[in-house]
């Protein structure tokens, strides 16, 4: 075993995803209605990568989608980056005044993302490079050079979990991160903490389960650290259909969730207080999503625009034709 865990034994890497063919089914990506909207922009630049982004998004391992929403000028910081796949997607959204870096621990990765910069930075229109890919370790982003309150958002796609030292990791995120700033990641937990023999496994630990987080002990760090209370946005279990990995794992069960973490200022205790959205947000115009649990609509009082919507969501008729249709209804407000 390597001083990081059973995929570092040999001083490489062992390849994610080569449990894929030992009955390990991860959780689909962009499954929950949150990543379902998040697909729209990462499917809008696609077309825009090179050949050799586009290969290695097909051999993707990520474990959802994270691409929060109001990115234009962002600063954003990507933890385990790989080839560049969520970089380049993100670089094109903040836009030429923001900026996208990936640091990632394998130096041919870096190499790989660095050869297309140019590529991109001309099929997006801007004159300079926004993005940058650095070789460094997640847990030690001060000796990579990234300096305090530096970052708006920290993504992370299913890498968190290879590290044994998470609370290190979220301290680093947390130092980098400006106040008011987030963490919004993806990865994978276990719904109960994790034995020696689990942890150990080789193959499950490169499928990023033996490395996988007792989903409480998130809440415990963040609240360590200085974060508030984790935001649950997505989450969707990972079924093991292979006997042998099955009488390891026991009772335990896996999900891939997406979380966000915010760094906010210090200040005394919290108070109910009532919002109104005013759908400002660019491709949120009518609700924003914040998490599960929470959604931001704006304020409808014309029942013709509330019908009209609901129309749109889902084709509605009333029993024996109602008082009216639908189209007779439109005729008379306009």
């Amino acid at each position: 075993m390597g001083p990081r865990g059973p995929s570092y034994c040999t001083g490489g890497f062992l390849p994610r995803g080569r449990g894929r063919g030992r009955g390990i089914r991860p959780a689909c990506l962009g499954a929950g209605p949150q990543e379902r909207r998040g697909a729209g922009p990462l499917r809008a630049v696609c077309g825009y990568s090179s050949p050799g982004v586009r290969r290695r998004w097909r051999q993707y391992y990520g474990c959802g989608l994270v691409i929060p929403e109001c990115l234009e000028n962002c600063w954003i910081l990507d933890l385990g980056s790989g080839s560049g796949r969520d970089c380049y997607a993100l670089s094109q959204l903040v836009g030429e005044k923001g900026h996208v870096t990936g640091i990632d621990m394998t130096e041919g990765q870096v190499e790989v993302a660095n050869k297309y910069i140019e590529y991109h930075m001309e099929k997006y229109g801007f004159q300079a490079p926004n993005v940058t890919f650095i070789h460094g370790y997640i847990e030690k982003l001060e000796e990579a050079g990234i300096k305090n309150e530096s970052y708006d958002i920290v993504i992370s796609n299913c890498v968190i979990n290879l590290v044994p030292d998470k609370q290190q990791v979220l301290q680093e995120v947390y130092r980098v991160l400006k106040h008011g700033g987030e963490l919004y990641f993806s990865d994978v937990y276990a719904s109960l903490e994790l034995p020696e023999e689990i942890r150990t496994h080789k193959v499950l630990w490169g499928e990023c389960l033996g490395g996988a987080l007792y989903w409480k002990d998130l809440f415990i760090l963040a609240k360590k650290i200085g974060f508030c209370p984790p935001r649950l946005v997505t989450a969707n279990f990972i079924t093991v259909q292979n006997k042998d990995l099955e009488n390891v794992i026991g009772d335990c069960c896996f999900v891939s969730a997406t979380f966000r973490l915010f760094k906010l200022p210090k200040t005394g205790p919290t108070k109910k207080c009532q919002v109104i959205y005013n759908g400002g947000i660019t491709g949120h115009e009518k609700e924003l999503i914040f998490d599960a649990n929470f959604t931001f609509k704006d304020v409808v009082t014309d029942p013709f625009e509330l019908a009209g919507r609901s129309d749109s969501a889902e084709s509605r008729s009333s029993p024996a034709g109602g008082c009216c249709s639908t189209k007779k209804c439109s005729q008379n407000n306009s």
